[in-house]
């Protein structure tokens, strides 16, 4: 089961309008994490390229990457998270509103069949030292085996969009203990990408998000949202009465859901005011 804790004012979004907002990492606190995973493997693979004494590549290749990092709001990704723990303290004072606010289950397995393209669905990597990265190996095989480095060089910058894609579930070490996996969009890897986006405005700034049709990624399997759904979980200091909610997901043509609220046994203190 993957978690996706919220409020209710996104779980509304999400079992009302049966749509998944996925938000721009760069307008999240780990944009200087996909920096860092950049750069990170960079300087692992030059190294490597130094170590072979193959300086003007290793060069060409730190230029290469510059240049790709300026523009990065070019490769903007875009994410939806999900703890593989359940009921989780932190998790739900982190993301959960401060255990006021709600958790749903979906089936990872399902979510994965339903996946392609320019989506994907990622375990988050927790690492400092990128060198023990698969992707430094793979850049480093294609620059080796490359007699010549030239600025049109069409198997770099594909590998270079894939790393892009997998700097969006990279964080630094000390969140491991989220046991994270993120939805993520990338846009910029596919000229076919179906999904339109759109845009969130708030009182202080205008926010541009990709919108998920879950209704239409469980069509894929002939399946219907609830049966992706697995359980629903009412925060540790929510108020939200259960008989409530039942009635919200009836009148919603979700009846089959009902059956899968539970109530949080986290013992999260609610907040002092």
């Amino acid at each position: 089961m993957l978690y996706h804790y919220t409020d209710f004012a996104a779980f509304d979004g999400i079992i009302r309008c049966a749509e998944l907002r996925l938000n721009n990492i760069l307008n999240m606190n780990d944009a200087s994490e996909m920096r860092l995973f950049m750069n990170g493997i960079c300087e692992a693979v030059v190294e490597k390229l130094d170590q072979d004494g193959d300086f003007e590549k290793s060069h060409k290749l730190e230029a290469f990457f510059r240049r790709e990092l300026a523009e990065e709001f070019h490769y903007s990704a875009y994410a939806a998270c999900f703890s593989r723990y359940r009921d989780d303290a932190a998790q739900w004072e982190r993301y959960g509103h401060l255990g006021q606010g709600v958790c749903i289950g979906f089936h990872g397995e399902l979510m994965q069949k339903m996946i392609g393209g320019a989506v994907s669905l990622q375990e988050v990597y927790y690492q400092e030292d990128m060198r023990g990265h698969p992707l430094v190996n793979e850049f480093y095989r294609l620059i080796k085996n490359t007699e010549k480095f030239t600025k049109r060089f069409p198997q770099l910058q594909a590998l270079m969009n894939y790393a892009w894609v997998q700097s969006a579930a990279f964080k630094h070490p000390s969140f491991a203990s989220e046991k994270e996996s993120r939805l993520v969009v990338s846009p910029f890897i596919s000229n076919e990408f179906a999904v339109v986006p759109k845009y969130h405005v708030a009182a202080d700034r205008i926010k541009k998000y990709y919108p998920l049709d879950l209704n239409r990624l469980c069509g894929k399997l002939g399946l219907h949202l609830p049966h992706l759904v697995g359980e629903i979980i009412i925060g540790p200091t929510s108020s939200q009465s259960p008989p409530i909610l039942q009635d919200y997901l009836e009148d919603c043509g979700l009846n089959i859901l009902r059956e899968k609220i539970t109530l949080s046994k986290c013992p999260l203190r609610k907040p002092t005011s």
